[in-house]
């Protein structure tokens, strides 16, 4: 059975997306079968993996509100291992038509069961909301984890999200771990991304992942080619950051036991 990781922050442009899809790469490159599930109106993650949402018909939309098979709207990337289940702007007014449904905050949950044992990991790509989506990726993940980028209001509304996650836990999934809060955007030029850090740290200590991303012009570019960064440019600092997260989570998962010398894939220079 996969294991099912929702990318959640409220604030926008912390790098969920760019974390959802060079993750759920990372995994793939590394031989894990891995499944990008875009819960997100903007259907950034479906377009940054090649796949034009002006083309999609069928989305995750479909799934929830009309209970599509997942399993047929399924669509191969030119990653190998990886797919993705698209969005659509059309999720903007799933929300409202699941108000009066009969355990609402579950339905993702329910789409997800029917294919999660055909991947290793299941990456959900969460809209920078609170709203009932993100409610619902919440019930159905085993884990969420937090990106933050190292910037002046880095902490601000974090107090929410780990309230709504304390929420979730108690009323609809008690399972849920948080798998770390992600470090992102940081710029070792700048002494304030260096106290946000050690900030970060200080106040949730082992919740942070010691793989930070760092700011890197190729993780901008890969997008407009619609590829992730691994397969943009395999030798970046954004694609070994990306691999050196995959490699943290498969080893505190038990996925994969690595010697200390190669836990850390080695950084190269900014690029």
């Amino acid at each position: 059975m996969g294991k099912v990781i929702a990318i959640a922050n409220q604030k926008g442009g912390v790098g969920k997306t760019t974390t959802a899809i060079n993750l759920a790469g990372s995994f793939a490159v590394l031989e894990y079968k891995t499944l990008i599930i875009d819960a997100d109106p903007q259907a950034n993650a479906t377009s940054g993996v090649g796949i034009d949402p002006k083309n999609i018909t069928t989305s995750i939309y479909e799934c929830i509100v009309d209970e599509v098979e997942p399993a047929n709207i399924i669509l191969n990337t030119d990653t190998p291992n990886l797919d993705l289940i698209p969005a659509h702007i059309d999720l903007v007014g799933a929300e409202i038509e699941m108000i009066n449904l009969p355990n609402r905050e579950k339905m993702m949950k329910k789409v997800i069961s029917k294919i999660r044992d055909n991947y290793d990991f299941v990456i959900i790509d969460c809209s920078p909301s609170l709203g009932l989506i993100t409610v619902n990726a919440l019930t159905a993940a085993n884990s969420v984890m937090i990106p933050v980028q190292c910037e002046y209001f880095a902490l601000e509304g974090l107090g929410k999200l780990l309230n709504t996650i304390k929420i979730v836990q108690s009323r609809l999934n008690a399972d849920l771990d948080i798998e770390g809060i992600l470090l992102t955007m940081f710029d070792q030029r700048l002494r304030l991304a260096k106290q946000v850090v050690e900030e970060v740290k200080t106040h949730f200590q082992q919740m942070v992942f010691e793989t930070i991303i760092h700011r890197n012009t190729k993780l901008g570019e890969a997008p407009s080619f619609g590829e992730t960064i691994i397969m943009h440019d395999a030798d970046s600092t954004g694609a070994i950051n990306y691999l050196n997260l995959a490699r943290e989570i498969l080893q505190k998962n038990g996925f994969t036991q690595l010697p200390d010398q190669e836990k850390q894939i080695q950084t190269i220079n900014e690029n």
